[in-house]
């Protein structure tokens, strides 16, 4: 049997080899403008299987915005000495868009190697975190161990736009997962990987429509500026700060934020005054306040702009969610909490985090769920990299986890 050092640095090429493929297929979900996760599904199930990995699910949520109609799963089970329980390690294949193109240095969708890293699209945002996975089952397998409990390795789709056709389908079209499932998300965490997310600040998306009427630039009189009105809109809703203004040390930042972020095109010349607008914002909420409570400000909010500056205002939630935290006691979280020290003599710290996770998702169902990762956070920034070095550590404390 090999050592686990050495057999994660042996293995080292075999997954700069697999980001690379992963990389070359682009998983852009409809909404970024992609055709979703089928090819990469498919190249990835391949490579599993010329791996050893024979036992593979697929899992595929009808979808007729992509072109092959599906938008797929896939589930690779390595068998426990006890079934009864399931240790899982979920990632995701799919990748936000590129952004500017002018800002990157390398081709996004080429991966290049450079002073131990790894450049392009996804290599760290989530594919460091497969990969991980992917090495510390191939250890179990390769040596032939079976790790206490039944591991299964989850590869996901539609992560990055609020998981509909991918966990959030999984989980109300299967019977996968079970109440005492631990399940852990390489997918956020810190350089040293000594950072343990239970917990997720509430999630709102908000996409406001302003309608006034469009005039002259030089007869704001004879319209109703929607652009204004949008715009002290947003600065209302971004105060709101203010009100629901608690903090929690568990966060960083320590307070709920309101954050204007997308605006859509308007009109097309300096000199007309706009009669729609619309404009996108982020809000990330401390648990203690409810979404409901929030959405009851908003609507205040959006009834004050209207009568002051004579427009109607329409919103929607493109994104909301509410997730419990997992406890510190949690088997999960104490569990990890002893893989890092095992493995690298590192005390955990437990956090909790703004971004939205899966565990969100798994957490509404009662299922303990702990996002963890050693990364630079260079998701969804141009020249995303991953460090190699960290793919074979995680891999280290996964191992760790799973024995």
């Amino acid at each position: 049997m090999q050592g686990i050092k050495e057999f994660l640095k042996d293995n080292e090429r075999k997954m700069v080899e697999l980001e690379t493929l992963l990389t070359s297929i682009p998983a852009i979900a409809p909404e970024g403008g992609g055709d979703g996760e089928t090819q990469k599904a498919d190249a990835l199930q391949k490579w599993l299987t010329e791996n050893g990995f024979t036992n593979l699910q697929r899992f595929e949520a009808p979808d007729s915005r992509v072109s092959s109609g599906l938008r797929p799963s896939i589930v690779a089970t390595i068998p426990g000495e006890d079934d009864s329980q399931t240790v899982w390690i979920m990632a995701h294949i799919d990748v936000v868009p590129v952004g500017d193109l002018s800002l990157w240095e390398t081709d996004p969708w080429k991966v290049v190697e450079k002073d131990g890293k790894l450049y392009g699209r996804g290599v760290e945002d989530n594919q460091q975190g497969l990969c991980s996975g992917v090495l510390a089952a191939l250890y179990f397998m390769k040596n032939g161990i079976k790790p206490a409990k039944t591991v299964k390795l989850l590869f996901a789709a539609d992560e990055e736009n609020g998981s509909n056709y991918g966990m959030s389908w999984l989980m109300n079209n299967t019977d996968l997962f079970k109440k005492n499932d631990m399940v852990l998300i390489p997918d956020g965490g810190d350089p040293e990987g000594s950072t343990i997310e239970i917990a997720e600040k509430n999630l709102l998306w908000l996409k406001v429509h302003v309608m006034g009427k469009q005039t002259h630039g030089s007869r704001p009189d004879s319209g109703a500026n929607a652009c204004l009105a949008a715009c002290d809109l947003a600065v209302r809703l971004h105060n709101l700060e203010k009100v629901f203004s608690k903090k929690d040390d568990l966060f960083e930042p320590n307070y709920s934020t309101f954050q204007p972020t997308k605006r859509e095109k308007n009109v097309d010349s300096i000199n007309i005054i706009p009669g729609e607008d619309t404009f996108c914002m982020d809000c990330r909420i401390l648990p203690c306040y409810s979404i409901s409570e929030v959405l009851a400000e908003v609507e205040k909010l959006c009834k004050e702009v209207s009568e002051e500056h004579g427009v109607k205002i329409e919103y929607s939630t493109p994104q909301k969610a509410e997730s419990p935290a997992t406890k510190v006691e949690a088997p999960v979280a104490q569990k990890l909490a002893a893989a890092i020290k095992a493995a690298h003599g590192i005390d955990a710290k437990f956090i909790g985090i703004g971004g939205g996770t899966v565990g969100a998702e798994l957490r509404r169902e009662g299922i303990d769920a702990v996002v963890w990762s050693s990364l630079n956070d260079m998701a969804h920034q141009p020249n995303e990299y991953c460090i190699i070095e960290n793919i074979l550590r995680d891999a280290e404390t996964l191992i760790e986890f799973c024995k």
